[in-house]
């Protein structure tokens, strides 16, 4: 089983906008609804893939028990922990561009938070893979993925972002998952080997940076890998991110080497920029992807954690 974990759980309400235009009335051309939040989005993926999956967290209010609802009605097994303060919403508008607005979430207080740790401790035993994504809501401790990764027996992917990852790598999570500016604004560096090199020093095991249409940079302790595909896909890249730690989670839970994991991973994410809804993709399409990855090793210098 992998275990996924959305502190900040959402209702994900997307807007297709095609001709969206600031600071006037806009005609929403589509509406999609869905439970949200990186775990979230991770969940529906790998239950899309078959995998099995418990997505975990904090839900509460009206919009809680939609994102339990939303999840139940897809099929996703879920064990979210009840907090009194309501869960947040977000809202993406797909036009010319992604815009995405983020509420803070609910106010989690110190039993809520307690509560939630002894769930996970009971759920990671089965875990195979444990991934821990998103955003942290007020009250849940700015080191909370470091003393979750400590309680996972098993490995642990992190998908987070600002002091949530910086003090996440303390845990020494198997997997960090940054996108480019995660990757800067947690390290204060621009190079992206360079960067990737902190955050092994800072007791990631492995990293994969995400850089958009340039694919990921992995370094691993086999090597530092680059994948990407031959051509751009359109569409909306939101939740690519969440489809590549999917990826990533079932490499790790099926066994496959670095390279296959990595391949599979990014066709993933490429299915997903095609749904116009995070968390959603269609696998009949990615295995046409998976001959447009390309993937070459480099220079092994990125891949020392202690230099």
């Amino acid at each position: 089983m992998i275990l996924t974990v959305t502190l900040n759980a959402a209702v994900d309400d997307t807007y297709e906008v095609p001709d969206a235009r600031t600071g006037e009335v806009n005609r929403v051309a589509a509406v999609h609804r869905r439970p949200g939040g990186k775990g979230v989005n991770v969940a529906r993926v790998l239950h899309g893939l078959g995998h099995d999956v418990v997505a975990a967290g904090l839900a509460g209010g009206a919009a809680g028990r939609q994102i339990e609802e939303g999840l139940g009605s897809l099929g996703v097994p879920a064990s979210f922990t009840p907090v009194a303060g309501e869960s947040r919403r977000t809202v993406t508008i797909v036009g010319p561009e992604v815009t995405m607005f983020c509420e803070p979430g609910p106010a989690v207080t110190a039993a809520e938070w307690a509560a939630f740790q002894d769930g996970f401790e009971t759920l990671a035993r089965d875990a195979g893979v444990v991934v821990l994504a998103g955003s942290l809501p007020p009250g849940v401790p700015p080191d909370a993925y470091a003393r979750l990764t400590r309680l996972a027996p098993g490995p642990v992917i992190l998908d987070a972002d600002g002091d949530a990852l910086r003090l996440g790598l303390a845990g020494r999570p198997d997997v960090v998952k940054p996108n480019a500016g995660e990757l800067a604004r947690v390290t204060g560096i621009g190079d992206t080997a360079a960067g990737i090199r902190a955050l092994r020093a800072a007791g990631a095991a492995a990293v994969v940076a995400s850089l958009g249409a340039d694919g990921v940079v992995a370094a691993t302790p086999d090597g530092l890998l680059r994948a990407a595909l031959d051509r751009p896909v359109p569409g909306n890249p939101t939740g690519a991110g969440d489809a590549l730690v999917a990826g990533l989670a079932a490499g790790i839970a099926d066994g496959l080497p670095w390279p296959d994991r990595l391949r599979r991973a990014v066709a993933l994410a490429a299915g997903a920029v095609r749904s116009p809804v995070a968390g959603e993709i269609d696998a009949s399409a990615v295995p046409s992807f998976l001959p447009h990855v390309t993937l070459r090793t480099e220079e092994n210098h990125a891949a020392r954690p202690h230099e």
